[in-house]
């Protein structure tokens, strides 16, 4: 069932920006009278799931869910059809338009595709403001909870001040500046330090799997889940839900303060303070010989964090003319983001390349419970993202059309109809040759 959840949403996803994007080419082409013969979601190689001929285009939906497109007449794409581009031009066709009208009908679907992403970020804002922890709620710093983070560099009560000499607001945004960051500066028992991120920290951080949690957390109070049935502590009055704040007066604000105090009374009975509810109430426990209670930590909310008084939460509202600027902000920080990434994937010694996904990374970033918040969040990452993956200057995509009609257009020189043919052949092997190596690097994960 979750698996047919996440799959619904990146369906429901893919086709409405496939959709869009096309459509993008198609209004600008039949504005300047361009004879458009296909409207496709999907390919259709051999044969159509759906077809149906209105005017004089073919609308259907193909059955190789790669993606879409419109094929317009006299232009060589993703149909590859040279025998019309053999015979004269003809007026509605693409190739006897002028080049500032062919630049626009290429640009459309990239064009539609951010105004896209920033729309759907602007009525995220309007309709759901933000909440979030604020970086410098931090006051006792992080939490480093295993061997990456410390690879990194940082300790468990590091206050993280910059990463690239920028303040990070927002706690969440920390993991992803540290992908696309080169230094940060901490602050370590009151001295600043400054430090310099590995290059290969991003390879590492593919290598532990997208299952081995945070390598930084806020620090968390040692709540109890739940006490093991075989432990010491068994037959203890520690109930769920307790806090332990001390153990034999030593006192214990945070979880990962209690390992250490824990280690030093191996094999002994203590006197846990616990925070219950209302009540603070001393309770007797055996510490075990390898230095733990036998018990399970509990997960704890941010929500219930703050109520404890741990951290503060920022919360914002934006009425829609004060959603316009920050969802814009937002969608150009996503696009700045992305490419970032995309240089650190260039750079072989960062072992990005190893991190890039194709289809079953797109789907599983969807929860398995559907939230509209969520959807539409995801949905502009990836318009985005789809705007920005097309302007790139690869034939077969649309920006390798945009580069050949500027260079027209700056030189007065047209390229040669078989030139742009074996542009389109190399262009579509490029892109074959990303997706196999996407796709084959998601299988490879699966079976690691």
């Amino acid at each position: 069932m979750e698996i047919l959840i996440k799959a619904s949403q990146f369906i429901l996803s893919l086709s409405l920006l496939i959709v869009l994007h096309e459509l993008g080419h198609f209004i600008p082409a039949k504005l300047f009278k361009t004879r458009v013969e296909k409207f496709y979601l999907f390919f259709d190689y051999k044969f159509s799931l759906f077809k149906k001929k209105v005017g004089e285009t073919v609308y259907g939906i193909g059955w190789i869910p790669l993606g879409g497109y419109v094929k317009i007449a006299g232009m060589i794409d993703e149909s590859m059809d040279t025998e019309q581009m053999q015979k004269p031009a003809q007026p509605w066709e693409f190739r006897s338009k002028p080049a500032w009208q062919r630049l626009i009908i290429m640009l459309g679907g990239v064009i539609v595709n951010f105004i896209l992403g920033i729309l759907i970020y602007i009525c995220l804002m309007w309709a759901y403001g933000e909440k979030y922890l604020p970086n410098e709620s931090l006051k006792d710093g992080v939490w480093v909870q295993d061997q990456l983070g410390k690879y990194l560099g940082l300790e468990t009560g590091d206050k993280i001040l910059t990463i690239d000499g920028q303040k990070i607001e927002k706690f969440r945004e920390l993991p992803l500046e540290f992908i696309n960051g080169t230094s940060y500066t901490i602050e370590r028992n009151g001295t600043v330090l400054e430090k310099e991120i590995p290059t290969d920290f991003i390879s590492k951080l593919v290598d532990r799997g997208k299952d081995a949690g945070a390598f930084i957390t806020p620090r968390y109070p040692f709540v109890i889940a739940g006490v093991q049935k075989d432990s010491l502590n068994a037959d203890s009055n520690i109930l769920p839900k307790d806090i332990i704040t001390a153990v034999n007066g030593q006192n214990i604000t945070y979880f990962d303060q209690a390992k250490p105090i824990l280690h030093s009374l191996k094999g002994q009975e203590v006197t846990l303070s616990v925070r219950r509810g209302k009540e603070n109430l001393s309770v007797p426990a055996k510490v075990s010989n390898y230095g733990n209670l036998g018990v399970a930590l509990g997960a704890v909310s941010l929500v219930d964090l703050e109520k404890l008084g741990y951290y503060n939460l920022a919360e914002r509202t934006y009425s829609f003319g004060e959603a316009i600027p920050a969802g814009t902000q937002k969608a150009w920080t996503t696009l700045t983001n992305y490419i970032k990434q995309m240089k650190k994937i260039l750079n072989p010694s960062t072992g990005a390349y190893k991190g890039l996904g194709g289809f079953i990374s797109i789907g599983s970033i969807f929860p398995s419970e559907f939230s509209w918040e969520t959807f539409w969040n995801i949905t502009a990452f990836l318009s985005i993202m789809l705007g920005f993956m097309n302007l790139l200057p690869i034939p077969a995509l649309d920006g390798g059309h945009v580069v050949f009609t500027l260079w027209e257009m700056i030189t007065g020189k047209k390229p040669g109809d078989k030139f742009l043919e074996y542009a389109q052949i190399t262009g579509f092997i490029l892109l074959i040759a990303l997706l196999l190596f996407a796709n084959g690097n998601d299988i490879f994960r699966l079976f690691k």
